[in-house]
């Protein structure tokens, strides 16, 4: 539904709700967020602990939070193209794996601001 008919706060609160309720699917349903999530929880108090400035910090967990954001699209993707069939498709076959390399690059992201952060 383009217009939901929300506007101002009670738009607001319907958004944050829709939100977290997609929070609650990825971690319910999704292993690699619920990896990513542990991995956050830990990395974030030492991004905090081992940078040495304001910049370092922010470079460190945003790192991490792109990773999820990365993650997140991934799932909705592959969501999206299990809805319409699960019969092989060499498009929905691209599709998924261009999600799962997008999770590979913000990975590697991740690695490489940490590697350029402690080194």
């Amino acid at each position: 539904m383009a217009y939901s008919g929300n506007t101002g706060l009670t738009r607001i609160i319907k958004a944050g709700q829709y939100s977290w309720q997609g929070f609650r699917a990825a971690y319910k349903h999704e292993e690699a967020f619920r990896q990513e999530v542990w991995v956050l929880l830990i990395a974030v108090p030492l991004a905090l602990w081992l940078g040495e400035n304001g910049i370092e910090k922010a470079l460190m967990i945003g790192s991490l939070l792109v990773l999820l954001i990365v993650e997140l699209l991934n799932s909705a993707v592959e969501a999206v193209v299990d809805r319409t069939g699960m019969e092989p498709h060499k498009l929905s076959g691209r599709a998924k794996d261009m999600g799962s390399a997008a999770v590979t690059v913000a990975i590697l992201n991740v690695v490489l601001v940490w590697f350029f952060m402690l080194f």
